[in-house]
């Protein structure tokens, strides 16, 4: 009986989380949230979720190995395709921040940067959601 009271007040409280959230932020976890099942039924196996410098600067989305390769993904989510495809919102700077966690979290998990990969995964939120996934979508923007 009290677990149920604990879930749904659980419930609440993240449905009050929700409408305090700008719409982007909303649509952005919720992206994050359908990348993640379409990668895990994949074959990914994901060890980390938006993975942060200590510093603060740069975050990654998700993080996980597929066969050998320790893949960095970047969620992208859109409400619609009217804007054309979201990955087109990763710019140089983007890939740059992307590149300097990465580099921090394969340094950390002992890592070779040849084992590396940037993955893109785009998510439209339609009905019902359009999930794709781009392998190897960048290379890197830098070498140090």
């Amino acid at each position: 009986m009290i677990s149920t009271l604990y879930r749904l007040a659980d419930r609440l409280r993240h449905r009050a989380r929700l409408r305090t959230l700008p719409v982007g932020a909303v649509h952005g976890r919720l992206g994050e949230d359908l990348a993640h099942r379409f990668l895990r039924r994949s074959g990914f196996i994901v060890v980390a979720r938006n993975y942060r410098l200590p510093s603060g600067g740069g975050e990654i989305d998700l993080i996980g190995w597929d066969g050998e390769a320790l893949v960095f993904v970047e969620v992208k989510t859109r409400a619609g395709e009217e804007f054309g495809a979201p990955e087109a919102a990763i710019d140089d700077n983007k890939r740059i921040y992307l590149e300097r966690a990465a580099r921090d979290y394969a340094h950390r998990a002992g890592v070779e940067w040849e084992r590396v990969r940037f993955d893109v995964v785009n998510v439209i939120l339609s009905a019902p959601p359009k999930i794709e996934l781009r392998k190897d979508a960048f290379r890197r923007v830098r070498t140090l």
